[in-house]
């Protein structure tokens, strides 16, 4: 009996001392992933998801349509939300003229914006028929459409920097300008002092990682022009609240085809600080068959600016294209499409626009043809006016987070694909209705964020980043390389040094 309590006295002895133990080895190693949802607290059965316009211009600055033509066509084309944001002018109203006098002006000099101005008045009808009304409630300005409809305005939307060198800084919410020759810092410096909301517009432009053949070469961290364009726009997020992040998809995707991958750029160094940086689609649309390229579905409880700048902020949006100018993304979207689904139409049509791509690439690398217009070829599912061909299009219907498993289940409708990216490299693809990844199944892939993008006949939709780990990761990292220095407007001459051969060739052509 003795010996026998004695061995019980040591067993409980080292059960106690292991109990006390384990603790300090758990905590070393997490049990877990834990998952920051940037769609926390959306709720998907009563939130709607608003068609948005965050771009545009009419023939006030350098646009071609004038704005009751822009509104007709985002009414013909589904927007629930639209911003007029023409260049060095902030949008008042879409009721009598508003123009900036300077700016209308002198584009009008240099043959850029052509023909009268045309405003909605009270109340009207469109070319096709439709009648609407214009007014005001509650500090918003809504059309409404005798068929139930509403456009609402976004207040104050203006294109930033209209005399700077491609240094294109969108905003909002913030009744703010300078039309001198600025730059983005200066731009978003001044939104934020205003109390708006902005976003770098198409930075493929200013960086001239446009003029680039290869996706490997474009924001290679390694080339001096392209790791200090990385480290100017995370300083501007960085010290700025009112940059909420950048566009990665706009118009027909030309410009901007390897902007995904300064995002992931991006989100490297930011989710490493347990930071979340968020990322717009838009058509920057100067013409009526360009209105319905790229957008935004917001999600929103009501259809009202408040809701809108809340949504915009904590980044309660999904960006979307109807094109992809991409051919390493169109590459793996085909592999993907006939692996799941066989030789299809689709798979078939992705698979030609990815083949002629390499082949311009090839072409332009042996001097066969030039650089950047003969290589911006985009797939794209709209016809010769710019209405969607496709009868469906892919919406997100849910996202769910399970943070005792680690794992993100993403339900659509009218999608074939969901791809998983993290660190800018694909980690997975899976078929729309089977779209549940697990973390720990690709823990030695994963970075400190995921973000997913759903594939469909009619187009392509960009999730925000999910962060992994983030509140264990605060404060731990500088976005911005130490040293770092802004050049300021000058800078702009790193990304024409880099791709000088391109752009000269271009200025040769034109």
């Amino acid at each position: 009996m003795k010996k026998f309590r004695k061995i019980s006295a040591v067993l409980l002895s080292a059960l106690i001392i292991a109990l006390c133990i384990l603790p300090s080895f758990a905590s070393d190693v997490p049990a877990q992933f834990a998952i920051t949802n940037p769609y926390e607290g959306v709720d998907f059965d009563s939130f709607n998801q608003y068609k948005t316009a965050l771009h545009t211009h009419t023939n006030a600055s350098d646009g071609s349509p004038t704005l009751k033509e822009s509104i007709e066509r985002h009414y013909e084309t589904g927007f629930d939300i639209v911003a007029t944001t023409d260049h060095g002018t902030v949008n008042y109203t879409w009721e009598t003229p508003n123009e900036d006098k300077l700016i209308h002006g002198v584009l009008n000099l240099l043959g850029r914006s052509k023909g009268e101005l045309e405003y909605l008045g009270k109340s009207g009808c469109f070319n096709n028929g439709a009648e609407y009304t214009y007014a005001t409630e509650n500090g918003d300005d809504y059309l409404s459409f005798s068929d139930g409809r509403r456009i609402m305005r976004v207040p104050f939307g203006i294109e930033q920097n209209a005399v700077s060198a491609n240094a294109h800084v969108n905003s909002w919410f913030a009744d703010y300008h300078n039309n001198s020759l600025t730059t983005y810092n200066d731009a978003v410096r001044g939104v934020t002092n205003a109390g708006g909301v902005c976003v770098i517009n198409h930075p493929g432009e200013y960086s001239k990682a446009r003029y680039e053949i290869r996706t490997e070469n474009a924001y290679n961290q390694n080339i001096f022009a392209y790791r200090y364009f990385i480290n100017k726009v995370a300083s501007l997020i960085s010290k700025y609240d009112a940059c909420i992040g950048i566009d990665i998809n706009s118009k027909g995707d030309g410009r901007t085809r390897f902007d995904r991958k300064l995002w992931d750029n991006l989100l490297g160094r930011f989710s490493a600080n347990g930071e979340n940086l968020f990322a717009i689609c838009s058509s920057d649309a100067h013409q009526l068959d360009k209105i319905d390229t790229g957008f935004i579905y917001t999600l929103m409880p009501t259809l009202d600016s408040a809701s809108l700048r809340k949504a915009l902020e904590c980044g309660r949006f999904f960006g979307a294209s109807h094109c992809i100018g991409n051919p390493d993304e169109l590459g793996q979207i085909a592999d993907a499409l006939k692996e799941f689904y066989g030789e299809t139409d689709i798979y078939n049509n992705i698979k030609n626009a990815y083949d002629e791509m390499l082949q311009r690439a090839d072409d332009i690398e042996s001097g066969k043809l030039d650089a950047d217009d003969d290589l911006s070829l985009t797939y794209n599912v709209l016809d010769d006016k710019g209405y969607c061909k496709a009868d469906t299009e892919p919406m997100i219907t849910k996202i769910s987070v399970d943070n005792i498993d680690g794992a993100i289940t993403i339900e659509s409708e009218n999608a074939l694909i969901v791809r998983w990216i993290s660190e800018g490299k694909l980690i997975a693809t899976q078929k729309a209705d089977e779209a549940t990844i697990s973390l720990a199944d690709y823990k030695d892939s994963l970075g400190n964020y995921i973000r997913a993008e759903v594939f469909g006949e009619g187009g392509i939709l960009y999730t925000q980043a999910f962060l992994i780990n983030a509140e264990q990761n605060a404060g731990k990292s500088n976005p911005v390389d130490g040293g770092f220095m802004d050049f300021g407007i000058l800078d702009c001459l790193f990304g024409i040094f880099q791709n000088w051969k391109e752009i000269l060739g271009r200025m040769i052509k034109i």
